[in-house]
């Protein structure tokens, strides 16, 4: 018996250790086949022949509340993503973009921004208005807190928060040489303990190859969210964009690595949904990054190519598409409010 079914069968009986899920990760490209094909049947098992499709359009747009600063100016990202996000950094228009919002039927917001020193996003003071928010309109609010002491976390509890998206980073070199911060990991095992104890609603992040574009230590970050027991209904897996003006060299993930990641991610959380979120290599490699993904196991995934839903098509003629005007983080209990319209899906209806 070779290497990779013994590893199936251990998965399969529930044996499973995390030194087995390691072997993964040193697997050749012919071996992973087998694996792919159990990490669908179980996702076929618990989740039914469906892919969710996540289109945030205008209805979930993205706020910046620091506008294009960022104390960290991490080596992966400089402050690029900010400049694709609304900027709104007052109180009052806050309020009014978010009521606008409501009335011109969104769905709700991703409230994120640029983090101080200390890694986290400064919302605290943006958290009576979101309070108000949340009582006037349905809107689904999601925050990118990053790091974050007791008083922030009591407040997105009181103002209502529906998501925490919470990137989860055991990697230490990443977090001196690409994050820029001067922390411990211990503080990630604080900040989701208080998030715990309000009670708010986790969904991890998972960024692959956020070391120079190599995997490294996913499998400890993996490993962190099984044993801090968040028990996520949802995991979310995004993947490095190599930066173009970075000053250390970066390349771009293997999508094997990718799946690999998420395979193992499928083996853990059996009964967790996983996402390919919206930050990934574009260009010639993002078709081959979604179809690896959609064999490891995920059932979520943000603005695919029509071509990867066309080959998943003709390879799954039973598939079934459900389709949402949000960003791929909210939990399920909100998804009538997030069902797309026909316009939405418009460029996916000849599929």
């Amino acid at each position: 018996m070779n290497k990779t079914q013994l590893m199936v069968n251990k998965i399969k009986a529930g044996t499973a250790l995390w030194q087995d899920f390691k072997v993964i990760l040193n697997l050749d490209s012919k071996d992973l086949e087998v694996l792919f094909k159990l990490s669908q049947e179980i996702t076929e098992k618990n989740f039914g022949n469906i892919l969710k499709i996540y289109n945030p359009t205008n209805r979930f747009p993205a706020i910046s509340i620091t506008g294009n600063e960022c104390a960290l100016e991490c080596e992966h990202c400089n402050k690029k993503y900010l400049k694709g996000m609304k900027q709104i950094s007052k109180n009052k228009d806050l309020e009014q973009f978010l009521i606008e919002l409501s009335r011109k039927d969104g769905v709700g917001a991703l409230i994120s921004g640029g983090s101080e020193i200390d890694g986290s996003v400064p919302l605290l003071k943006f958290l009576d208005t979101i309070k108000k928010v949340k009582k006037e309109t349905n809107l689904i609010i999601n925050t990118h807190t990053g790091l974050l002491n007791e008083e922030t976390a009591m407040k997105l509890a009181d103002a209502g928060v529906d998501i925490i998206s919470f990137d989860i980073n055991m990697d230490e070199q990443v977090i001196r040489e690409i994050y820029h911060l001067d922390i411990e990991l211990s503080e990630y095992k604080r900040a989701i303990d208080l998030l715990k104890k309000y009670e708010l609603h986790i969904v991890p992040h998972i960024c692959i190859g956020l070391y120079y574009g190599k995997l490294n230590k996913e499998l400890e970050s993996i490993r962190f969210i099984k044993e801090t027991e968040i028990n996520p209904s949802l995991i979310v897996v995004i993947v490095l964009i190599p930066p173009k003006d970075s000053k250390v060299k970066f390349e771009t993930p293997k999508p094997e690595n990718i799946a690999k990641i998420i395979a193992i991610l499928r083996f853990a959380f059996p009964k967790t949904e996983i996402s390919l979120g919206c930050m990934r290599p574009r260009g010639k490699i993002k078709n081959e990054i979604e179809k690896f993904a959609i064999k490891a196991g995920i059932t979520r995934i943000e603005i695919p190519s029509k071509d990867t839903l066309k080959w998943l098509k003709n390879n799954n003629k039973k598939i079934q598409f459900k389709y949402f005007s949000a960003c791929c983080a909210i939990p399920k209990k909100f998804e009538k409010l997030a069902e797309s319209k026909k316009v939405d899906i418009k460029r996916y209806i000849n599929i």
